[in-house]
């Protein structure tokens, strides 16, 4: 499941507290939540219209709903809804009868994870839904338009099911010479078929039928209905015809040289596959996949630091070192792999090897060879190491784009631990490959601790309403082996391991160091900084230390606001409470991030002092194609100038958003359509 998926729940429960710790676990397992709840059928009925929820979470102890009921006013939307119920524990005869009274799933509130799992597990399947719905709806556009195709197409086309005629268009009517569809109505195409080819043309018709191995091209004389023969090349594809698996087959004249053919579909300087024809492979190798094909990969290869290499040896002997390491590529390859440029220097390889350490060793062999050749380049020699990330193919990513997306992400991996690396993306081994790559992090994050590796940047948050003064927000990288990473890839390994708090502190040096630099320039600034949770909990020493580094840096007061989520905030409400308050007494601000998100944020503001509200994201995603957010961003502008707290809408991407963001009453906005990141100058 997507970490940036938004769940819209409908907690149908009496509880808030209950509701608010089932929001809290989701959250904490990475889930964006936007939730409402009633308790009566009139609110139900409003909540299906206005929220439009993926997910009912129906707790069977609210008095005077029984759950048909639930089940009758779901079934009235006409919604596809995943109805749900959180029962205290999992009772056998409790369970049973909510399956039978209409819910799809039944989670322990006593068993946290399982009902995070249920939820998790229900969402995939609705989503999965959909994407069905969507996937049918093209198909029907796409048989409508290939059937206008086809009648239009020169080509001769039929499609055969079970070596029987069942539809063929003008153009395959006409070279075969027939003059109605009647004729060929179950004709066996084994009769449009030359003496001298039948039998091997009903052998490869038996072998495509079975999912077996198989040329999709095949060279024959073609039999017209007078007798005559011509030479043609018959091109097979499979396909469905009225819900029915069949076989499409064009009949092509022998007119174009195959030598040439092949020579197209190479690439001009390296000599392996172009881009479309690689695609192909993968394609086929894909849909092979899907038939219970095994013993395939993809490969994604590329040479380290590319970029510097090629300012190295100039742009005149790019393509003479590419045609090199393309060709040492090759000469690696078994008579069945297939090697294309995927991209500039990205070179696709489909493996076909039964054994996973096969294909480990086929890639520590290719490494070795390529790290050890020297690459002559007229009067220069160079030395190359390579990266490469693949993914075993098997049915359950039987899919070209997350075969293709997960090759990639194993790839970027592997160069962002320092290169010369390989990584397989393979999910019977992907606990033990998560554990060995986040010993890596962990050790990059140590280093980068001790050797001051962090890069911060800093993005302008605007003023709507004519405040004095700037305000950015401050923003971590990390300086990783091949470029800069972004925090959500290492700070939960950070978290898990101890590291937040250190983290914490170096940002905030730094941020601190940074305003005074901007005072003595004469910039009066205010810096957004992020706090993690683990900070909360060593705020006996880390106030004592921000009192005395503030005081220090002789700063203004309320120029550093400190933020944290709100999800994290009501999970630790005594220690945030407790720092919040010494943070204020110091002269300090307080924002809450993804404000709103919870059932009844503003009730969180009895208890927490926070001076600005950072609102979720999730309600600026198309903003101006959702009226229904923007009603909702005017409420909690509303209430927070009520209580004297100003507003703040990050993620903003476009004008149209920006002008609605000024009419619900926002007093800053901050994207990257208003400012991209910028590095953060301590020295100015």
């Amino acid at each position: 499941m997507k970490t940036d998926s938004v769940i819209k729940i409908l907690f149908i429960e009496n509880s808030v507290e209950d509701a608010e710790q089932i929001i809290t676990l989701l959250r904490n397992s990475g889930v964006a939540v936007r939730p409402a709840r009633a308790t009566t059928a009139d609110q139900i009925h409003a909540a299906l219209e206005e929220l439009g929820p993926d997910v009912v979470l129906f707790n069977p102890s609210v008095n005077g709903l029984p759950l048909r009921s639930v089940v009758q006013q779901i079934d009235a939307s006409a919604r596809d809804i995943a109805l749900l119920a959180c029962v205290a524990k999992i009772d056998d005869q409790i369970v049973a009868e909510m399956f039978q009274d209409g819910a799809q799933g039944v989670g322990s509130r006593a068993q946290p994870k399982q009902l995070v799992t249920v939820i998790k597990r229900e969402f995939e399947a609705l989503n999965m839904r959909r994407q069905v719905r969507r996937l049918e709806s093209a198909l029907r556009e796409s048989e409508r338009r290939c059937d206008a195709l086809l009648d239009s197409s020169n080509d001769p086309i039929a499609y055969v099911h079970e070596g029987m005629h069942v539809r063929a268009n003008r153009s395959y009517l006409d070279t075969f010479g027939y003059a109605d569809y009647d004729d060929l109505l179950g004709l066996p195409v084994l009769d449009l078929i030359g003496p001298s080819d039948a039998d091997n043309f009903k052998n490869l018709l038996r072998s495509l039928s079975r999912g077996e191995k198989a040329d999709y091209r095949m060279e024959l004389h073609a039999r017209r209905a007078d007798g005559s023969t011509f030479p043609a090349t018959a091109e097979f594809a499979h396909a469905t015809f009225e819900g029915e698996t069949c076989l499409q087959i064009v009949f092509r004249r022998q007119q174009v040289d195959p030598a040439l053919v092949e020579q197209l579909q190479r690439d001009a300087v390296t000599g392996l596959f172009n881009r479309a024809r690689t695609l192909e492979f993968i394609e086929n190798a894909v849909s092979a996949a899907s038939e219970g094909r095994k013993g395939q990969s993809l490969l994604l290869i590329e040479p380290d630091n590319w970029a510097q290499i090629v300012n190295s040896v100039g742009l005149g002997k790019t393509d003479e070192l590419l045609a090199a390491f393309a060709h040492r590529v090759s000469m690696q390859l078994g008579q069945e792999d297939v090697a294309g440029l995927l991209a500039e220097h990205t070179i696709g390889v489909i493996l076909h090897t039964e054994s996973d350490e096969a294909i480990r060793d086929w890639i520590a062999g290719l490494q070795q060879v390529i790290s050890r050749e020297i690459f002559d380049l007229g009067t220069q020699s160079i030395t190359l190491t390579v990266s490469i990330g693949g993914s075993l193919l098997g049915e359950r990513n039987a899919n070209t784009d997350m075969l293709l997306n997960q090759a990639s992400q194993a790839l970027r991996s592997s160069q962002g631990q320092g290169g010369n690396r390989s990584e397989l993306h393979d999910p019977a081994a992907r606990e033990k490959a998560d554990g060995e790559r986040e010993r890596n992090w962990l050790g990059l994050l140590r280093q980068a601790l001790t050797q001051n590796e962090f890069v911060l940047y800093h993005q302008q948050t605007i003023s709507l309403q004519d405040a004095e003064g700037d305000y950015s927000e401050i923003l971590l990288r990390m300086n990783g082996p091949q470029g800069e990473v972004s925090p959500g890839f290492f700070m939960p390994i950070a978290e898990k391991y101890g590291l937040n708090a250190e983290i914490d502190r170096w940002v905030l040096n730094q941020a601190i160091n940074a305003l005074k630099a901007r005072d003595r320039a004469g910039v009066p600034t205010t810096f957004f900084v992020k706090l993690t949770s683990e900070s909360l909990q060593q705020q006996g020493t880390l106030l004592p230390w921000l009192d005395k580094t503030l005081k220090n840096a002789n700063l203004k007061r309320g120029r550093l606001v400190l933020e944290m989520t709100e999800s994290k905030v009501v999970t630790l409400l005594r220690p945030a409470q407790e720092f919040i308050t010494g943070w204020k007494n110091l002269g300090g601000q307080f924002a809450l991030e993804q404000f709103g998100s919870g059932l009844n944020s503003f009730q969180l503001l009895n208890y927490i002092d926070a001076d600005y509200l950072k609102i979720d994201r999730s309600f600026m995603a198309d903003l101006p194609q959702h009226p229904e957010n923007q009603k909702k961003i005017t409420e909690i502008c509303q209430q927070a100038h009520e209580m004297k707290r100003m507003a703040v809408a990050e993620w903003v991407e476009d004008a149209a958003s920006t002008s609605l963001l000024f009419a619900c009453g926002v007093d800053f906005v901050q994207g990257n359509f208003l400012q991209e990141p910028q590095p953060l100058l301590i020295n100015i």
